[in-house]
């Protein structure tokens, strides 16, 4: 008896000992991240029959087990995933927002000081000084338009940087955990149980992955996980690992996009399938946000160029000259696929195609991309705002102010070009005149009038010369006369120049020098480098007289009245001047990084009480601890006082025998 006795006591002593040391280990990791709180699980002994009844045997300890939550873990992922994600769009917004809004460096107050400067031309136009001011305030304001439009490329480039380590990061975490649950379960197969310091280590790798992108765990046998990422993708099964990793865009070298690497083959990954983490939210910012903010900024300075070009070009210089382009505007950008047909794909082609775009009227265009696909038989041009697609047989095609041609080369079907019309547009928007005496606000080019003997009810607009007509102005106006019939026709143009007419939704007719022309009410006359537009209800014979214009001397201001006009004239698509345009622009980012700050601040309050209910479960008390300690301490000194008593007994027996 008194040897069981101390088998019971000793038994005591150890759970006891084994309690202090989860115990001190508890208190000595309280502030390791991750770590979870663990508890020794006492079990009784078997018992022992002795024929009056089973009499106990002590103590043994069943595990030591980690108190962990996996639906309050799970969550944790989710809501870290999610912080991270809104956190890393709303700096990146803040960024541009007190870029865009600065009230000094902004593009605002270098086109008040621009129209200013006009203004003072066209009230002292022969000044040379006052010209070589209003120049020098049009070069800066295309420095502005340059320096925003580089930051916001600066801004690009860091979402490409930043990409490229958190899809390190995602990388290296899927290797330590695939590490982790090879060792996991190699220690679970072997005596059944569980490694919980090994557990915390993984689950908090699985936390820090869940900043770098959204994170979805499953368990498995033997405490084994497997780790999916975005929408679905396996970055963990078991012990093996898959890849992402960062591929220039096929359709934009300068664009980096993530890739999924399964055996040999990569997988190009749209933003939809990788919400979440620091790099859902830089996927997110640059699609729906850096894109369209770059379109708005080059839709305004490519309307602006185009629209002062044309202004411009309807006066005289203050040498008499015709107008010429007062800024550079570039051609759209065209990126032909990476994949492609060429000479070494299948099937080949020798020759693979190139296309260019071009702006024909800037108020018309929108801040979208465009697509242009050959699927063999039609051109199909898609505007990637909206996906609207449009078909056509054959190149060139017009679409939302864009000429689209096909400048050489085969097409293949499945060939397909990426066309940014405005993203480039304000760095290389310049000021294309250094004379200051070259800046025409004197006069008016061309005139339009209807014969004061018609009797119809019809009228002509003021005729616009184009960027062309410099080259061959008319020496002499020309009559153009209405023909009542079927159809109804005008004559009298320039007999040796063509003409086309442009309706209103878009058909375009070009006629013969000489032939007859249909007439279409409100429809754009064109012809030698002149547009026009007669509108209303002719009667036959009326007639229209284009006439070529001339200034009257050093002090004709009439076409700088008409330059400083366009401040406030609708010039951009939804009736908007330029400045409406910019101030919508800045505060649509105001409005959306006031909207991002509200929902970081949402979104790690969920994630802080989450975080708090963790910890609550399995996070250390060291008050409760410190109480543990005292526990097993007293419970070790029973069991001692226990083993002390069944020796003395012994000892009894001992004598008792002598």
């Amino acid at each position: 008896m008194a040897s069981n006795i101390l088998n019971i006591g000793k038994s005591a002593l150890a759970a006891a000992q084994v309690g202090i040391s989860t115990t001190g280990h508890n208190i000595a990791n309280a502030s390791t991240p991750g770590y979870s709180r663990q508890v020794v699980v006492q079990a009784a002994a078997q018992s022992q029959n002795f024929g009056y009844g089973y009499v106990g045997q002590g103590t043994e300890v069943a595990s030591v087990t980690r108190i962990f939550n996996d639906i309050l873990a799970a969550q944790a992922v989710r809501s870290q995933a999610n912080s991270s994600s809104v956190d890393t769009y709303r700096a990146q917004m803040t960024t541009i927002d007190d870029m865009l809004s600065n009230a000094t460096a902004g593009l605002n107050p270098a086109m008040s000081e621009f129209f200013g400067a006009i203004q003072d031309l066209s009230a002292n136009p022969s000044d040379l000084a006052t010209r070589q001011s209003m120049l020098s305030y049009a070069q800066s304001l295309a420095s502005r338009f340059q320096t925003t439009n580089n930051r916001l490329n600066e801004v690009r480039e860091s979402v490409n940087s930043q990409i490229t380590s958190s899809v390190s990061l995602v990388n290296t975490y899927a290797k330590q955990i695939a590490g982790l649950n090879d060792v996991i379960e190699k220690a679970v197969s072997a005596n059944g149980n569980i490694p919980n310091d090994l557990m915390d280590q993984r689950d908090q790798l699985v936390l820090e992955l869940s900043k770098q992108i959204k994170t979805t765990v499953v368990s498995q046998g033997q405490g084994g996980y497997n780790v999916y990422v975005g929408n679905g993708l396996p970055v963990v099964v078991g012990k093996e690992t898959f890849n992402l990793l960062t591929t220039p865009s096929p359709t934009d070298p300068s664009r980096l996009e993530v890739a999924y690497q399964s055996n040999d083959k990569v997988t190009v990954l749209g933003v939809n399938s990788l919400p979440g983490g620091v790099v859902g939210g830089l996927l997110q910012f640059r699609s729906e946000s850096l894109d369209s903010i770059q379109n708005q900024i080059g839709q305004i300075a490519a309307v602006l160029g185009e629209t002062f070009n044309s202004q411009h070009a309807q006066g005289f210089d203050l040498d008499g000259n015709l107008g010429t382009a007062l800024f550079s505007v570039p051609d759209p950008l065209v990126n032909a696929n990476a994949f492609n047909s060429g000479p070494s794909t299948t099937p080949a082609n020798a020759n693979p195609a190139e296309v260019a775009a071009k702006i024909v009227n800037a108020k018309a265009l929108t801040t979208s991309d465009y697509k242009l696909q050959y699927d063999g038989t039609n051109y199909n041009i898609t505007r990637l705002s909206d996906n609207t697609t449009q078909s056509f047989t054959s190149l060139p095609a017009s679409v939302d102010g864009l000429t689209i041609s096909q400048t050489s080369g085969t097409m293949l079907a499945g060939d397909n070009f990426l066309i940014k019309p405005t993203q480039n547009a304000a760095t290389k928007f310049q000021v294309a005149i250094t004379d200051a005496r070259k800046l025409a606000v004197g006069g008016s080019v061309l005139s339009g009038s209807a014969n004061i003997a018609n009797t119809g009810a019809a009228s002509i607009s003021s005729p616009i010369a184009s960027s062309t007509y410099s080259s061959s102005p008319i020496a002499a106006p020309f009559n153009i006369t209405y023909n009542a019939g079927a159809p109804n026709t005008l004559t009298g143009f320039i007999a040796t120049e063509p003409v086309t007419v442009t309706s209103t939704n878009g058909t375009t007719t070009t006629y013969a020098a000489g032939a007859p022309v249909t007439f279409v009410n409100g429809a754009t006359i064109s012809t030698a480098g002149i547009s026009f537009v007669i509108s209303g209800a002719p009667n036959n014979g009326d007639q229209f007289t284009i006439a070529p214009g001339s200034v009257t001397g050093p002090s004709d201001n009439r076409n700088g009245l008409l330059l400083g006009g366009l401040q406030n004239a609708d010039t951009i698509t939804g009736n908007k001047s330029y400045s409406d345009a910019f101030g919508q622009m800045v505060n649509g980012v105001g409005n959306k990084t006031r909207e991002l700050n509200i929902l970081s601040i949402s979104e790690a309050q969920v994630l802080e009480q989450i975080t708090a209910a963790v910890q609550a479960e399995s996070g250390v008390n060291l008050d409760e601890e410190a109480t543990n300690l005292i526990r097993y301490q007293q419970a070790y000194q029973a069991a001692g006082k226990m083993m002390q008593i069944a020796s003395q007994l012994f000892d009894v027996l001992l004598q008792l025998g002598t």
